[in-house]
């Protein structure tokens, strides 16, 4: 193990997360509490989850219950993100759409081993993944369908489908979500090492199996991700996750 965890390491973390509350605070990003609460919560629910994990992926039913749990948070989460309304809850379906496909190709193929020391990383990261697509492709495209209203009326005026119509003014914008994750993509190696890349050497892996996994990573990602992104962007169109009161 190569990254040491000690007095230093916590010290060195709470450095961190104060600096990066300060500057959020005086740049006036109005996110700064938010930053604060989610570091904390971070150190919390990673502390809890480190005391469970040995429990979790010795059995099937915790096991299953534990990726029950991160898919519930993640819809709640994503959801509440794109809308304050009632129909938060599709957010379930392009997370869902995502990720089960994917995890189930990986594990019928055996690229991912059947077991809970594989599955639960795997799944949170495709979990995480099809979270920000959600909520970046949800958010773009109903504040752009807001801008742009007066534009899906002339289209309907003009005999387009309603569902056509929003089409057509939220899918460019819905489709910046991917940007994030081709960019990661594109520059991974030159510009970034991603996590889970830089995690393998600190455990002490060699550069090429860290490599590989990143590799893979990465190109589930972008699956995952570009089936969230489409099918948020039907749910918007078709109205029926919207922020009608």
């Amino acid at each position: 193990m190569l990254l040491r965890v000690d007095i230093t390491f916590g010290v060195v973390l709470g450095l961190l997360l104060i600096a990066a509350v300060a500057v959020a605070g005086l740049a006036r990003l109005g996110r700064a509490r938010e930053i604060g609460v989610a570091g904390v919560r971070a150190a919390l629910q990673l502390g809890a989850v480190s005391l469970v994990i040995g429990w979790v992926i010795g059995s099937v039913p915790p096991l299953v219950g534990f990726i029950v749990l991160m898919y519930a948070v993640a819809v709640r989460t994503a959801g509440r993100r794109v809308t304050p309304n009632r129909t938060w809850w599709w957010a379930a379906l392009p997370i869902g759409a995502g990720v089960a496909p994917v995890m189930a190709v990986l594990l019928l193929t055996g690229v991912v081993p059947a077991k809970g020391i594989a599955i639960i990383p795997t799944t949170g990261i495709l979990i995480g993944g099809a979270l920000t697509a959600t909520v970046l492709g949800g958010r773009r495209a109903l504040d752009e369908l807001h801008a742009r209203r007066g534009e899906v009326e002339a289209g309907m005026a003009l005999g387009l489908l309603d569902r056509e119509a929003r089409m057509e003014v939220a899918r460019p914008a819905a489709s910046d979500a991917l940007l994030p994750g081709l960019d990661q993509t594109r520059t991974v190696g030159l510009v970034t090492l991603p996590g889970a890349f830089v995690g393998m050497l600190l455990g002490g892996a060699s550069p090429v199996l860290a490599g590989a996994v990143q590799l893979f990573v990465l190109v589930a990602l972008l699956a995952v991700q570009a089936v969230a992104v489409t099918v948020v962007l039907e749910l918007v169109a078709l109205g029926r996750l919207n922020r009608d009161a």
